[in-house]
């Protein structure tokens, strides 16, 4: 059977973590009642704005995708609209319509790889954005030689930027990105499969498969 390894601190059978990065919290002082919608792309952006206000669960949430909806909710959240693409700049296309005469805050990343903000202002939306997190490297993380033919999932460009900081590719191994934005940050020589979906469940049950 082939080694897995998963590119952050998920918990799954059979699989091996390699926390090549970690997160950081940034508070900040936010008056949310001066806004009509909150988007999130992150579920680490919601464990932060929880981590300092609770006064965000009184604005509904606009969330990228299912499982951060389910993270908002589980906070005593409201969500108010779950995106359908999944990815940053179709997420952006998707929300126009429903945030339209709304005030809106995006709490994000440092490092951000959508086009979200532009395009919803090109398309007349009043945002505002506050950074709240930020990835950063984990140090921490020990050098260790890789058995051939192993199998790594990337779920973010900083997975991917922190693990070839530390590591070499060798030609047997596989790569599996979360979505297409992540898979344009891998050096050129990597063989790598796309996810169907941007879940980490179906980045691990394709690597199951093969």
């Amino acid at each position: 059977m082939k080694k897995i390894y998963l590119l952050n601190n998920l918990s799954f059978n059979n699989i091996e973590n390699l926390e090549v990065f970690k997160i950081k919290y940034i508070k900040k002082d936010i008056d949310f009642s001066k806004y009509d919608a909150i988007i999130f792309t992150s579920k680490n952006a919601v464990y932060s704005v929880d981590s300092f206000s609770s006064d965000w669960k009184n604005i509904p949430s606009y969330a990228i995708a299912p499982k951060t909806a389910k993270i908002i909710e589980s906070l005593n959240g409201k969500v108010e609209y779950i995106g359908k693409s999944g990815h940053g700049n179709d997420y952006a296309k998707e929300l126009i319509t429903h945030l339209k005469n709304k005030k809106t805050l995006y709490l994000r990343a440092s490092k951000t790889v959508s086009n979200l903000i532009s395009i919803l202002k090109e398309n007349k939306i009043n945002i505002d954005d506050e950074i709240i997190y930020e990835t950063t490297c984990n140090d921490e993380l020990e050098k260790k030689d890789f058995e051939l033919n192993s199998i790594f999932i990337f779920t973010s460009p900083s997975s991917v930027e922190c693990f070839f900081k530390k590591f070499d590719w060798h030609h047997s191994f596989t790569a599996i990105v979360i979505g297409n934005t992540t898979s344009k940050f891998l050096p050129k020589e990597v063989d790598f499969l796309v996810s169907s979906s941007t879940s980490v469940e179906e980045c691990v049950k394709l690597a199951q498969k093969l």
